[in-house]
């Protein structure tokens, strides 16, 4: 099945956002873990790299930043009060109740606030073949959740000042070509992360999941069919979107899967996430895969073939871990993510109409959509959602951050069933002030019986979000 975030149309937008014309420029951080060399082992599921003697060495160059509204400009942060009757519970008794008889066979849910852990558990089990319990570090798949990591990343070196967002392919990768004479000379990181190569939808994608290696799939984007310019229009891409590995490799020397251990997984306390097949069956705890039969779930082996696309899709981490990452994306680990460079990332650059329509919630609640870098950013009810959504064969999962009352949540199952993507605008709604709607089908029972759980993973007597519980979680 092609992994995707959802099938998208082409769809054009007037001009570049932002290329050309530099208004914010991103400050440079002060010496933190984050910059401190490490030695990592490579990954043999780091993403397959040109040839080093291919690969010409960029000049140095000052970052150059995205243009950004006055109202995404992220201000410094104030403690956001949630409505009353936000309850976390609440939300923890309706993932109970998904997994409850195997309506789906696993699931982990982070919710932060205000840079506070509310909830990092896990539901259901591993796997329905050798039930385990899934607790708050089992291990999932994160499928497209990845493209925030790769667009992350990439901000990490425009910080450095060792890329530009308008840092043309072309300058890593000399012999790339497309189908269209001048082209590949066009297309800039920006346009990678936020889908404008000017080729359609999950080009070659079927490709992949036939096994074909990386490096072929890259070398047949020479045969792709121009739709547009580059940098002119939209179209979700996953190999293409995965050169800017190839473009952290050639900047850095190091594989793609490497740096972001290095720069975010290891500093962010990010313990039990990886990258690859490898790294996810090495896992202490993981969720195995579940498709439907005509008996129930079974769950499958794992297949590598999105993983060949690591910036695209080769992240793996636990509910702990994901709280983590929202934490950071709300803007409470800034001597790691910066707030100039969070709102840089999230700043949207390319419209997404189809996103309004492509589902319940999301005909009902947006009011526009577009594309960022790794992100997607809707309006929703009238305020900016930050959002992902990720599928691979047995694995499904959503992100979503409102900047508007610093909340983030995650939830990642391990089964094909669209049951549980409701909880995510069940709690959007309850966050917002908006009367309860039955996006989600489940008899709840009553919170109070999951009152008093602790947090998964937290010494004795720890409160989830407190500076112990960050302490817990910090690398050592």
């Amino acid at each position: 099945m092609m992994m995707k975030d959802q099938a998208h149309r082409v769809r054009r937008t007037p001009l570049r956002l932002g290329i050309l014309t530099a208004v914010l420029t991103l400050t440079l951080g002060t010496t933190t873990t984050a910059q401190t060399p490490v030695r990592w082992s490579p990954a043999s599921t780091a993403p397959v790299a040109l040839p080093v003697a291919s690969i010409a060495t960029a000049p140095q160059a000052a970052p150059v930043a995205l243009p950004l509204p006055a109202s995404i400009a992220t201000p410094p942060h104030s403690a956001k009060t949630l409505p009353h009757g936000f309850d976390v519970r609440l939300f923890e008794a309706m993932a109970q109740q998904i997994v409850a008889n195997q309506r789906v066979p696993g699931l982990a849910m982070a919710i932060v606030h205000n840079g506070e852990v509310l909830s990092a558990r896990g539901y259901g089990i591993t796997d329905v073949s050798a039930a385990e319990p899934v607790d708050g570090h089992t291990v999932f798949r994160l499928a497209s959740l990845s493209k925030g990591f790769a667009g992350t990343m990439a901000g990490l070196l425009v910080n450095d000042g060792t890329l530009r967002w308008d840092s043309k392919l072309t300058q890593y990768l000399p012999n790339f070509q497309m189908s269209q004479p001048g082209a590949a000379q066009q297309i800039t990181v920006a346009d990678l992360l936020s889908h404008r190569v000017g080729i359609s939808h999950n080009a070659f994608d079927r490709d992949l999941e036939r096994y074909v290696d990386y490096r072929t799939l890259t070398q047949k984007l020479a045969a792709a069919p121009m739709t547009c310019p580059p940098g002119t229009c939209y179209a979700y891409q996953n190999i293409a979107f995965s050169l800017i590995g190839d473009i952290v490799f050639a900047t850095t020397g190091a594989f793609y899967s490497q740096e972001v251990q290095r720069r975010l997984l290891k500093p962010l306390g990010m313990n039990d996430a990886s990258l690859g097949l490898e790294g996810i069956q090495s896992s202490a705890r993981w969720a195995r895969p579940h498709v439907r039969t005509r008996g129930g779930w079974a769950s499958v082996t794992p297949k590598s073939t999105y993983y060949e696309v690591a910036p695209a899709a080769g992240v793996n981490a636990s509910a702990s871990d994901m709280a983590q990452w929202l934490i950071a994306q709300t803007g409470h680990r800034p001597e790691i993510l910066s707030a100039p460079l969070l709102a840089t990332l999230h700043a949207p650059l390319v419209s997404t109409p189809d996103q309004t329509r492509s589902s319940a919630w999301r005909r009902q609640r947006l009011d526009s959509a577009s594309y960022a870098l790794g992100w997607r950013v809707y309006e929703y009810a009238g305020h900016r959602l930050v959002y992902h959504a990720g599928a691979v064969q047995g694995y499904r999962g959503m992100i979503a951050m409102l900047p508007g009352r610093d909340i983030g949540i995650a939830v990642m199952w391990n089964g094909e069933s669209a049951l549980p993507s409701g909880l995510l605008p069940t709690i959007i709604d309850r966050a917002i002030g908006l009367p309860a709607h039955a996006w989600l089908d489940v008899d709840v029972e009553t919170p109070g019986m999951y009152a008093d759980h602790s947090s998964d993973g937290l010494p004795a007597g720890t409160v989830a979000g407190s500076s112990a519980a960050r302490a817990a979680a910090a690398p050592l």
